[in-house]
């Protein structure tokens, strides 16, 4: 008995609702009565919700569907879920279809790498490319432009429309380049033979999107060929080697100490140089990477001081708030760089012992226009012979006199030097020091794959904004014996997967109403999770700032001992249970769910996934049979309609099956015409059941249609269902233009309709409703139900309100009456109905702050605090930062310009005039303050009724005036009619609003939280050193010589054991 009320609730709570649109009437108040009978306004709840349900249940045919989901009984079997067994198996699709992608990624390196070894290398090569921006592009004459010749584009639907072409590959050569620089085109030229391999890959899995090629060179091969715009300063700035799925491919995870040199010698462009190359640094480190940095004179200085003697994670806030502080960095004094460099090896060495960081690579950057010494005995203490850190030396400036002693730190330390005159040299001269990183994984042939979080690709906008894609990818080597043990990169191999792939593969109709699945990074960082929100601005299309590195603790903030996500960054496989608020319809309504976690590692990757399943009904699915001739019959009917983002067949497997809707490929898969069809069998026989049992409803419902008087005024627009197999049906009462709510129930409606994550918000409501009752709100709503009009709801509700138990007739109170408020509102305190149409959807306590205040106080109502961990807040800026401008290219180009200028001048530039002509750069900057959104932590308060509490009265004292107010519960509706006297002054009461209030941290809290570092799991791999690397490539500079005893020195530290 148990089970058949526990199915019945189940059904019941899931297909018995009422919604309403937005349409206003304003009624006329007039009447002077000062007591409020509790008597009067529970006969008015009465008559209100005895109508709206006798309605309500007419028009839904809710009694109809009860009637013959009970004449199935006997064919319906309630099974309660496993869910460890459940998480294993999704875990099992998901490892399946990425191995899939990493096999297509090592196809490409072997093809690439055949076809390096194969080519030798001819400085002379002339070879005509299709290069991505040129491509079809002609001059004034017709002709098409050098490396831009005919090149066919085709709309293809899987690429979201967007004109490629499936058979040719495009070249990016990012723009501060040289098109046909020789090391360009010889890389072009052999990397042709990866076309074929494209075509290949795509062919195997036709679910791929972009593959390429990340050259090492510079320049990008992408699959398929697709023509690139620049942005409107003619500009592509993109860069395959500053990407992070690159880094993670080429390098092993590292902790850096970036020393800057900030003497007086450094003023002017000197400084604004080393600015921009910390900050390009930090462009090259990663979630797996550990930093700091600190700037030296004749003192030392943390740019951050809170962080002093540690480390932290490279994150996107981390490494923002890092280059905040280096527009506060100032140049004077005398730079000792012996101290800075014996801070750097404690530092390094101390936060080793931790057992926290990287513990793989290790290195210091050192940003200076100079160093007096080589420093050998600093170096014999911390480093030799063992070299652990490498030293990797930027000389800023155009000056070389100490290019020497920088190069031979770098040589003595398995590191590389570079020098940087101008802001243009930059990026390209730090990227050098990835390519040392590489040598060891390259001499040791490690191809590992690598996966990268959750990031956005504005390329693949697919009509809902950007997709969220992760990265696999794989380093390409170069396999000539000659330059083994120089440990060459020749570039990266990757594909981007869709995170909406992921999402394919499970079940949405195994997980429940409530139920999700979701997935988590090494570094605990969330891949997928309903609740992750990258997105904002008009059309969700803006990215926040930090959506890449969002924790799992910052959604499940419930578990305040991070049990779940702890368990999960390290891979185990287990169960977790808790108490859950979670916030829906954007934030204004809360569920209080007792949710079950089950988790496990997805093999061959570093994520985790889990899933969540929310006690009751959400731990419980049913099975029906019927017949497969009777459930397509049913299924065929107009009104029905299937989710849109759920999985019955996969349609995206093969080219030829992607025209199908999802019931034309049921049918062909249950016709058994499509054998490379691949279809959820359980999934199929579910919604051909709720097709069956359901189809009664369209003859019902058509033939309250085909009677007119039986809808005499007009109220009722729509009646649907929906079930839990994501199967609705639609009945219009009125033609479509009458519609007031043209996008309910549309695609446009992205809470009001089945998507791959989440039931719809109507849904989800009902579930939690008392059974056989209906829930009412503004303005989406039910499961079966239907739409009306407001205007008619209002008018029962006013009708209502005007009776009276009185045998002559005469009321003693009503609604009408000028010393009374009125109002309808739900179990979430929204206004549905006040004689102020403007209150309408409004919150209660911005109305009736008294009221609300002493509801809370009885009890009626109880607050429940939420959190937003991805909050957005406004700040007002006063000005832009000046080097903020400097690092835009053409303000960085333009400075470039005007130093030479003025060297011509004046030698001593940085001292005198650079200052003058900066200024006009950013003088503008300086005068315009700008309001900005920034991430922050915000609390908000959630009502919700006392489901036990179904009629009280109160009073306020209002500074001696007595307020009284009565609250009845609507029956069998998730409604309260409240009625107020409204003869006090109450303003003394402020408003009770849900407006979020930001968590402001105090000072020594914010340092706690900057040096707080949660649980992470370290890549399986590591590679920070080889014995057979040729340390001696160690870079150059303009005219240099060594002197001969640094010469002798770094060739004897060759010679010791590595």
């Amino acid at each position: 008995m148990q089970v058949e009320g526990g199915k019945v609730r189940a059904w019941s709570a899931c297909l018995f609702l009422l919604s309403s649109t937005l349409t206003f009437s304003i009624t006329e108040v007039g009447g002077s009565h000062q007591s409020i009978p509790p008597s009067v306004v529970k006969l008015w709840a009465s008559a209100f919700g005895g109508e709206m349900k006798s309605i309500s249940a007419k028009y839904s045919g809710s009694q109809l569907l009860q009637k013959k989901y009970k004449e199935f009984d006997r064919a319906v079997r309630v099974e309660e879920i496993d869910g460890l067994r459940l998480v294993k198996r999704l875990a099992q699709n998901m490892e399946e279809m990425f191995h899939k992608k990493a096999q297509a990624m090592k196809r490409l390196v072997v093809a690439a790498e055949e076809a390096h070894l194969q080519h030798e290398e001819d400085p002379d090569l002339q070879y005509e490319y299709f290069n991505a921006v040129l491509i079809n592009e002609v001059d004034e004459e017709g002709n098409h432009v050098e490396l831009g010749g005919e090149f066919i584009l085709q709309p293809n639907d899987h690429f979201n429309n967007l004109s490629v072409n499936l058979s040719l590959s495009v070249v990016q050569v990012p723009t501060n380049m040289y098109n046909k620089d020789s090391a360009i085109v010889n890389g072009v030229y052999w990397s042709e033979a990866l076309n074929k391999v494209f075509v290949d890959n795509f062919e195997r899995d036709p679910s791929l999107i972009w593959q390429y090629f990340g050259s090492a060179k510079g320049f990008f091969r992408q699959y398929p060929g697709i023509k690139w715009k620049p942005d409107e300063h003619g500009v592509i700035a993109f860069d395959c080697r500053n990407r992070k799925w690159y880094i993670q491919a080429a390098t092993s995870p590292k902790n850096v100490v970036i020393l800057v040199d900030v003497s007086g010698s450094m003023k002017g462009l000197r400084l604004t140089i080393a600015r921009q190359t910390v900050s390009s640094i930090l462009d090259t480190l990663g979630d797996d990477d550990f930093f700091n940095i600190i700037a030296y004179n004749e003192e030392l200085h943390y740019v951050e001081p809170c962080l002093n003697g540690t480390l932290v994670q490279a994150d996107v806030a981390n490494k923002d708030h890092f280059r905040e502080h280096l527009d506060k960095l100032f140049a004077q004094g005398i730079g000792m760089l012996d101290i800075a460099l014996s801070e750097a090896f404690n530092l390094l060495s101390e936060f080793n012992e931790t057992g926290r960081g990287s513990e793989c690579s290790q290195a210091i950057m050192l940003v200076t226009d100079g160093a007096v010494d080589t420093y050998d005995a600093i170096f014999a203490k911390y480093n030799w012979p063992e070299r652990k850190v490498r030293i990797f030396p930027y000389l800023i400036g155009r000056e070389s006199a100490f290019a020497d002693n920088l190069k031979w730190m770098a040589c003595a330390n398995k590191g590389y030097f570079t020098q940087i005159s101008t802001l243009a040299d930059v990026q390209e001269n730090v990227m050098e020091y990835l390519h040392v990183l590489s040598r060891p994984k390259v001499i040791d042939r490690e191809h590992d794959t690598v996966w990268t979080e959750a990031y956005i690709d504005s390329t693949l906008d697919d009509g809902q904004g950007p997709v969220l894609m992760t990265t696999v990818a794989m380093p390409v080597f170069s396999t000539k014996n000659e330059t083994r043990n120089h440990g060459i990169l020749l570039g990266v191999v990757g594909t981007d997967v869709p995170v909406s792939e992921l999402l394919k593969t499970i079940p949405k109709y195994k997980l429940g109403i409530h139920g999700y699945a979701f997935a988590i990074t090494n570094n605990g960082y969330i891949l997928t999770h309903p609740d992750l929100r990258p997105l904002y601005g008009a059309g969700k299309k803006r990215r926040k700032p930090n959506y890449s590195s969002v924790d799992l603790s910052e959604v499940e903030w419930e578990d305040k001992d991070d049990t779940l996500r702890n368990s999960m960054v390290n891979r185990k496989k287990g169960t977790f249970s808790m108490e859950v608020k979670r916030s829906i319809d954007k934030g204004r309504r809360v569920l209080v769910l007792h949710n079950d976690y089950y988790y496990t590692d997805i093999q061959g990757t570093p994520f985790s996934l889990g899933v969540a399943l929310s006690r009751g009904h959400g731990k419980f699915f049913f099975t029906g049979n019927v017949t497969v001739e009777e459930g397509l019959h049913d299924l065929e009917h107009p009104d029905v309609a299937l989710a849109d983002e759920w999985t019955y067949c996969d349609t995206d497997e093969h080219p030829e099956h992607r025209y199908l809707t999802q019931i034309d490929a049921i049918k062909l898969y249950l016709g058994g015409h499509e054998p490379q069809l691949q279809c959820d069998k359980e999934l199929i026989q579910e919604v051909l059941f709720d097709a069956v049992v359901t189809a009664p409803l369209e003859a019902y419902w058509t033939s309250l249609v085909l009677n007119k008087s039986e809808n005499s005024d007009k109220g009722v627009e729509i009646a649907y269902l929906g079930t839990r197999t994501g199967l609705s049906r639609i009945n219009l009462f009125v033609v479509p233009d009458k519609l007031t709510s043209q996008d309910f129930l549309t695609a446009e409606d992205k809470e009001g309709v089945f998507n791959a994550d989440h039931f719809p918000l109507w849904y989800k409501r009902a579930a939690e409703q008392v059974p056989g009752t209906f829930v009412y709100s503004l303005p989406f709503n039910t499961a079966v139900g239907i739409q009306m009009k407001l205007d008619f709801f209002q008018r029962k509700f006013w009708t209502a309100s005007r009776q009276c138990a009185a045998l002559d007739g005469k009321c003693s109170i009503s609604c009408d009456d000028e010393n009374i408020n009125c109002y309808l509102i739900d179990n979430n305190g929204f206004v549905l109905v006040a004689e102020d149409y403007t209150l309408t959807g409004n919150f209660f306590g911005e109305a009736e702050g008294a009221v609300m205040s002493k509801l809370l106080q009885m009890g009626s109502f109880k607050r429940v605090t939420l959190y937003d961990y991805q909050a957005l807040c406004w700040v007002y800026s006063e000005s832009s930062d000046s080097g903020h401008t400097l690092l835009d290219p053409y303000f960085a180009f333009l400075s470039a310009v005007k130093w030479l200028l003025t060297e011509l001048v004046i030698f001593l530039v940085e001292f005198n005039l650079y200052s003058w002509w900066q200024s006009d750069l950013t003088a503008k900057a300086q005068r315009m303050g700008r309001t900005m959104q920034v991430p922050c932590d915000t609390e908000y308060p959630a009502f919700v009724s006392e489901r036990t509490i179904k009629e009280n009265t109160g009073n306020v004292d209002c500074d001696g005036c007595i307020k009284s107010f009565v609250i009845q519960q609507i029956p069998s509706s998730n409604l309260f009619m409240v009625v107020v006297d409204n003869k006090c002054d109450c303003s003394m009461f402020e408003p009770i609003t849900m407006d979020p209030v930001e968590i402001m941290y105090i000072e020594s809290l914010k340092c706690e939280r900057l040096k707080m570092q949660k649980d992470r799991r370290r890549p399986d791999t590591c590679h920070p050193f080889h014995p057979e690397e040729n340390s001696m490539e160690c870079g150059g500079a303009h005219t240099l010589t060594s002197s001969f005893s640094a010469t002798l020195l770094c060739l004897l530290l060759a010679l010791f054991p590595r």
